[in-house]
Order: C-alpha cells, then structure tokens, then sequence
C-alpha cells in the first residue's frame, strides 16, 4: 500500500482507504464484515472510515467496528487512523440532526461509546446543514480537539464558500482543517471545479468518497437494473431514476476502455482518481473480501496516455468552469 501525507501535516493516510457506509451494520453479517476489515487491514488499508448514523440501524456500523476493535484488531489502534462524523439525522427531536454545537459534540461523545475509543483520530462535521453559522460548527470541532476527544478535525460535502469560513475560524482557533470529504468519481467530477483547489490552497487532504457512484461504476448496471442491487431497493441510496440511458451507455464506453487497459470498470475509476495527486485518499466500500482484493488492485495501474484521458473526458466530461 502507498501512503500519501494529508494536507500540509505528518499525518500519512493510505491511498485507498475503508468506508463502513455500507454492509458493516447490525442487519450485516458480522463475521463477513470482520473478514473485510482483517482482510483490509493485512493489505495496508490503515484508516477506518465511519459515522454516526452507519448502519442499519444508525449507529450499528460503530458499535460492530468497536466490537472489533476489542478482537481482532486488538493492541492495533495506534497503527491505525479512525475517523468518524456528526450532522445527519441520528435521534428524534432538534437536537438529533445538523451541525450544532449541541448536536456536534453530544453526537461525538455517543460515537465515542460506541466504539469504546478514548478519541478519534480525525472528527469530521458530515455536512453543511445550511442553518447554523460556520462558526460556531467550526468552533465545535475545534473546542473537540483541544478536549481529546479528536485529534484532527475535517469537514464532508460543505459548499466551498462555506468551507471557506471554516478554514479560516478554524485557524484562528489553532485547529487548522486536516481533511475535506467530498463525493468524487468519473460521474461526480464537480470538486474539480472548486474543492480540490480549494482543500489544496488551504493545506488539507482530499478524499474522495463514493468513487464507483454507487455501483454505476461497475459493470453491474451495464444491461439495467438487477434485482438485489441498490437500484432495485427503493429505500437504497441509488434510485431507480439515477440509472438512466446515458449512464448506462457511459459506463459501457468506459468499461470498453477499461478493458483495453487490462482493468475491470471499477478498477479503472478508482485507478483515475489514484493518478491525481490532488486527492490524498480514495474512500472504498466491499461487501466481500474478494471485492476489496478487485479494488486494491486498483492501485497498480495509475498511469494513463493522453489518449485514454481525453477519451474519458468526451465520455464522461469535466464540469465547465
């Protein structure tokens, strides 16, 4: 595994990294997801990617992870990076939701629990909740690192002019922002237009989350929609009306492309986000040992012609400035 330094710290962080988004809740098989964590962390994959309300059911995800943590990655946690997040709805009421100070820090003492750690190595805020101030969400994260209980903070999926805000505040207060998260992959290229330049000219890592656009960069969209995927479940993330014609006939074209390097569809977006030397991780998810191993492998053909890039912009374009 290769190692890149966030952002302008020591802190290095694996090239592809493990998100418990998906298939690490309570209605998961456990020993499965144990399996992919092991399997992970045998491979170099060092940073565990979490937040509060993964699940089913919310919260599960870190409890599972901290059940693990007691086993089979017991006397690890110093050669590992646990990062977690607050800001989507996780209990009923006012306070269970957004980005508040309330909100921010009881939700990171609840992750705490859960997992049973003493801190976590990066606290991120989950999203811009478009109400409350970016001060005062700065100042959450900052009074969470100087208390312990985190010791970097981040910030996920925030409008770049409210990014903007909080890395100022933040430095103001000592704390300076560590890590932006952001959804980026062949079919979500927007951060190219402000956030990767953004997070770069402030000193702080990017990791890219989402990288397969849930599925629709593997070839398991290419004749439609299977039944037992995403797409099929109308509670799922991907919808039925996100897998339209044009993805379909897009993904085809990259996967054609893909196959002339050697690589499946999958293995070619991830390898595309790996080649920029602005993004500092590229944040996975696996339902298998066997997918995370098709995914890792990834990381042995970063290099593209201009041939191969220019194709993949007429297929998949770049957001116009």
């Amino acid at each position: 595994m290769e190692y890149a330094l966030c952002g302008n710290s020591g802190l290095f962080l694996p090239k592809i990294s493990l998100g418990l988004w998906h298939n690490f809740g309570g209605v998961d098989d456990f020993s499965r997801a144990e399996k992919i964590v092991c399997t992970a962390f045998d491979c170099g994959i060092t940073h565990f990617d979490l937040a509060n309300n993964y699940g089913p059911p919310p919260g599960s995800a870190e409890e599972n992870f901290g059940k693990m943590l007691k086993t089979v990655l017991a006397g690890h946690r110093d050669e590992i990076v646990v990062s977690s997040k607050a800001g989507h709805r996780m209990w009923n009421g006012p306070y269970g939701d957004g980005t508040s100070r309330k909100s921010m820090i009881a939700s990171c003492d609840q992750s705490l629990r859960r997992t049973g750690l003493e801190y976590f190595d990066i606290f991120y805020a989950h999203r811009y909740d478009g109400i409350t101030p970016a001060e005062e969400t700065a100042q959450a994260l900052a009074d969470l690192v100087k208390s312990g209980k985190a010791l970097y903070a981040g910030i996920s999926k925030f409008p770049p002019e409210i990014a903007e805000k909080t890395f100022s505040y933040l430095r103001s207060r000592d704390v300076p922002c560590l890590v932006v998260q952001d959804r980026y992959s062949l079919f979500e290229r927007a951060p190219e237009k402000e956030k990767l330049s953004l997070a770069q000219a402030q000193g702080a890592g990017f990791i890219a989350f989402s990288p397969l656009a849930q599925g629709l960069l593997t070839d398991k969209y290419l004749n439609g929609i299977p039944e037992n995927s995403r797409a099929a479940n109308p509670n799922g993330f991907l919808q039925r009306n996100q897998v339209t014609e044009e993805k379909i006939t897009a993904a085809k074209q990259l996967n054609a492309l893909a196959r002339e390097r050697g690589q499946s569809l999958a293995q070619m977006a991830i390898s595309w986000l790996l080649k920029n030397p602005q993004v500092t991780s590229v944040l996975v998810g696996a339902s298998s040992e066997k997918q995370l191993l098709e995914n890792l492998a990834s990381t042995k053909n970063t290099n593209f012609s201009a041939e191969e890039l220019a194709a993949i912009d007429a297929i998949a374009p770049a957001p116009s400035v």
